[in-house]
């Protein structure tokens, strides 16, 4: 529930930061970044292997459109 929080308060800063990665959330902090889900997954496991990792993609503003 923390990572929706995050994600939701700081989504237009981190896809202005991070457009087009796969961004591997624990808590309300970044724990990895990549253009893979699974990498970031992996990196963020490595960091914090007892946690909860959410995975999200960063859209550009473009994609967002599109999605609309």
């Amino acid at each position: 529930m923390q990572e929706y929080k995050f994600l939701q308060k700081q989504s237009e800063k981190l896809s202005r930061k991070y457009p087009r990665k796969y961004l591997a959330i624990v808590g309300a902090k970044v724990a990895a970044v990549s253009s893979s889900s699974h990498e970031a997954f992996k990196k963020a496991k490595e960091k914090f292997p007892d946690k909860k990792i959410h995975i999200s993609y960063m859209p550009t503003d473009e994609e967002m459109i599109i999605l609309l």
